[in-house]
């Protein structure tokens, strides 16, 4: 049987089909309805946060926080990302300027970004990075220094808490996906996290055409709202999110079981003080001391019907679509890491003897051996 890289958590189907019947009764589908409202005071009691502001998906909840920020000049972020957190960024008029990535966490490097602070400088763009989280308290020291913005991208950090802080409190918006591959998700769907409320009315207006009532129109938004079934779909979800993350643990602590301690395979170390929700297992190939390069691994597993990815690769400052516009050369450790990291299959339904047969076949790729 075919096994994917992700596979999305479902809940039970009777279930969501009992709780979405009464859509058909008021046929009131989208524009912040019941669900969606109930979605957002369940979401901001799960996530210990004051405010949640919910979008169609992730990317849109990220560049309308840009926007309604009304930010000028260079944002400093990673190009160790999905196109998204870039685009976001270029989508408003903004400059993205790469800082590279911590060899040992995959997330921002803080001990290069005050080194990138221009006059031009306005904000500090984040990326929690497979669940691992970045250094918040240097980053909300930089960034207080020096009178910066921070916007964390939460899209891989959905449940994970910081010192029994929830993610969603650090900075001064961060924004989630949720998106069906991720841990938790709506379908398709994002949010924004924040303590600020002005940031929440402009939101709010952003996400709806900029309607301030029925009869004026007083900003220029889009349409980013979450309609009713992926409200609902939410509220299924998350009774069963925490179950699903202890899952996902039981998954990940057979890959470490399996995996460790073999020459040329680098693995994520647990955080300190982090409680994790284990959204990916990445493992780094490193050809010259493993014996097989990346795409050999991926090419043995393909074999057996099981589907891997490089996750992330390429780095978002080598995208075709930013040719000649960044160099990545300035980023070492994330080219070193892009080229050779490998994200397995992780999900809540993936079987012991699934995760066991994955480590045998790329243990039997050590020395060219498959």
């Amino acid at each position: 049987m075919r096994i994917n890289v992700t596979r999305s958590s479902m809940p039970p189907f009777e279930e969501y089909v009992e709780a979405i019947r009464p859509l058909w009764d008021s046929v009131w589908l989208t524009n912040m309805g019941v669900n969606h409202e109930k979605l957002a005071g369940e979401l901001c009691s799960y996530l210990g946060v004051p405010n949640v502001s919910l979008f169609v998906n992730g990317h849109m909840a990220l560049e309308m926080t840009l926007q309604a920020m009304d930010l000028e000049g260079e944002v400093i972020t990673t190009p160790f990302t999905f196109a998204s957190t870039t685009h976001a960024i270029v989508r408003n008029g903004l400059k993205p300027v790469f800082c590279d990535i911590d060899p040992e966490d995959f997330t921002i490097d803080v001990s290069k970004i005050e080194g990138l602070i221009t006059k031009d400088t306005c904000a500090i763009l984040p990326v929690h990075v497979y669940g691992c989280l970045c250094d918040v308290e240097a980053i909300e020291k930089i960034a207080k220094d020096h009178g910066l913005k921070v916007i964390y991208d939460a899209a891989h950090a959905f449940g994970t808490e910081y010192k029994g802080t929830g993610v969603g409190n650090f900075g001064d918006a961060s924004m989630f996906s949720f998106h069906a591959t991720k841990v938790y998700h709506t379908i398709e769907g994002g949010a924004v996290t924040t303590a600020d409320t002005g940031l929440m009315e402009r939101l709010w207006k952003l996400k709806d055409f900029g309607i301030r009532d029925e009869e004026v129109v007083d900003g220029i938004g889009a349409n980013a709202k979450m309609n009713e079934f992926c409200a609902v779909m939410g509220l299924c979800n998350l009774k069963y999110v925490d179950s699903e993350i202890e899952k996902r643990r039981t998954v990940f602590e057979r890959y470490r079981e399996g995996l460790s301690g073999i020459d040329g395979l680098k693995l994520l170390c647990p955080q300190k003080d982090v409680k994790p929700n284990y959204a990916y297992f990445p493992v780094v190939v490193e050809e010259e001391i493993f014996g097989a390069d990346r795409q050999s691994v991926i090419d043995s597993l393909r074999d057996e019907d099981i589907f891997v990815r490089k996750y992330f690769y390429p780095l978002t400052n080598d995208m075709d679509c930013y040719r000649g516009r960044f160099d990545s050369s300035n980023t070492p450790v994330a080219c070193h890491i892009a080229d050779r990291v490998i994200t397995l299959p992780m999900s809540a339904t993936l079987a012991t003897d699934d995760v066991d047969r994955i480590c045998g076949i790329i243990k039997s790729c050590r020395g060219g051996r498959s």
